[in-house]
């Protein structure tokens, strides 16, 4: 987990854009609509509102002044209180009464190694990141159903690999995640060793099991279902892989030949190096 927070930092600070130029899109879910925000940086951060009868619902707020600027004039564009904003698995700097998180999370975003990314980020960035949300914390244990702007959500416990988040169920439709299901190779900031692969694969198999009919991530947006079957194949893939070609090498040769022209091959060799010690 130290190792995945450094090397995110790392790869942010060189390269994220901190110019807003992202984009909205709805999505009708079942007793709400659903607003989606594509930061377009290099990260591929999305953030979310659910729009209720009588209010909103933030999730994952962008963390630059910029984007946060461009989210917060569609928001207040919606004409509706902010009832609450969902930090899952990203702070953010959107304002309101009360802050919801998977129980566990808040500590854990205020202490040792992410306490210490986000100050590298502020030292890298700046001005430019935005002062991150304050305001009363309620923490949702794993497991339970809570109502926000009349709509459900429910916190289930994430994939073992990655930050101690939840996979947040929304109105029974769509899996909010940290990342989203993508037909594209992985890379070492999602699975960093040949454990984390198959609890990557358990946390998707989980992901599909939800009820849910589309998959948000926190980095990707909106996914479908074609596209987390395509991610649980792969992921059974590199796990078949791994046991019958442990060395590096043959290990990416034969990845890369199971899918030809997938997006992100230029990252195999690298993932091939993480998971093949």
């Amino acid at each position: 987990m130290k190792k995945f927070l450094l090397a995110a930092a790392a790869i942010i600070a060189a390269n994220v854009m901190v110019n807003a130029q992202g984009k909205f899109e709805t999505v009708a879910l079942k007793n709400a609509t659903l607003h989606v925000y594509y930061s377009n940086d290099v990260m591929g951060d999305a953030s979310y509102i659910v729009e209720g009868k009588k209010s909103l619902v933030v999730l994952e707020a962008p963390l630059f002044k910029d984007a946060l600027a461009e989210f917060d004039t569609y928001l207040a564009g919606l004409g509706k209180p902010v009832e609450s904003a969902v930090i899952d698995y990203h702070l953010g700097g959107q304002e309101s009464q009360a802050i919801v998180m998977p129980k566990g999370m808040h500590k854990f975003t205020n202490e040792g190694v992410y306490a210490s990314m986000m100050s590298g980020f502020k030292q890298s960035f700046g001005d430019s990141m935005v002062d991150l949300a304050e305001g009363d914390v309620r923490e949702v244990p794993f497991g339970n159903t809570i109502k926000l702007a009349g709509i459900d959500f429910r916190f289930d416990r994430g994939p073992a690999n990655d930050f101690p988040g939840s996979m947040i169920l929304i109105d029974g439709t769509a899996c909010l995640m940290h990342w989203a299901p993508a037909k594209a190779h992985m890379h070492t900031l999602q699975i960093s060793s040949a454990e984390a692969v198959n609890q990557a694969l358990e946390g998707l198999i989980e992901a599909e099991r939800s009820g849910a009919s589309i998959w948000l991530g926190c980095h990707g947006g909106v996914a479908h279902k074609d596209d987390i079957d395509f991610r649980i194949s792969y992921l059974t893939k590199v796990r078949e892989l791994l046991e019958s070609h442990p060395d590096a090498a043959t290990f990416a040769a034969e990845l890369k030949s199971a899918y030809p022209a997938l997006p992100g091959e230029e990252g195999v060799d690298a993932l091939a190096q993480a998971l093949c010690k």
